[in-house]
């Protein structure tokens, strides 16, 4: 049982992961840029404002993988849908909870990070078990 979970993690952290990790730290820093000037220098909602790194980071993200990615668009789009509204969903309601003596700024700022995370794990998982011809291969 042992050999078998360490095979099954051996596999998960392969090239593919370490391709996503490189997208995604680009991604990342494109994307958090835009969504916190949008909430805290344009003042936009909460869902705006990560909505806004999410649909500026996919399509840096597309981009970076299109000679791939053309085929699989919908899925593509559908996996980052899916994983946003999970991530961001789950996230305002449990980071406000835990903050609820916190200004709504700093609830909304801590919760746009967690969702962050939470994302990079649910695209990540997504993508591998739900895009047939996984986009990160070599």
């Amino acid at each position: 049982e042992q050999v078998i979970m360490k095979e099954k993690i051996k596999n998960m952290l392969d090239i593919t992961f370490w391709k996503f990790v490189l997208v995604g730290i680009v991604n990342t820093l494109v994307g958090t840029g835009v969504m916190f000037a949008a909430y805290n220098l344009l003042h936009l909602s909460y869902w705006v404002s990560s909505a806004s790194n999410y649909v500026v980071g996919s399509i840096v993200s597309y981009f970076q993988n299109k000679e791939r990615s053309w085929k699989q668009l919908g899925m593509f789009v559908i996996n980052i849908t899916i994983c946003y509204l999970l991530a961001y969903g789950m996230a305002k309601p449990v980071v406000s909870w835990i903050l609820h003596d916190q200004s709504k700024s700093v609830q909304e700022n801590l919760s746009m990070l967690v969702g962050m995370g939470a994302f990079v794990v649910f695209n990540y998982v997504g993508q591998r078990l739900c895009l047939k011809s996984n986009l990160y291969k070599v």
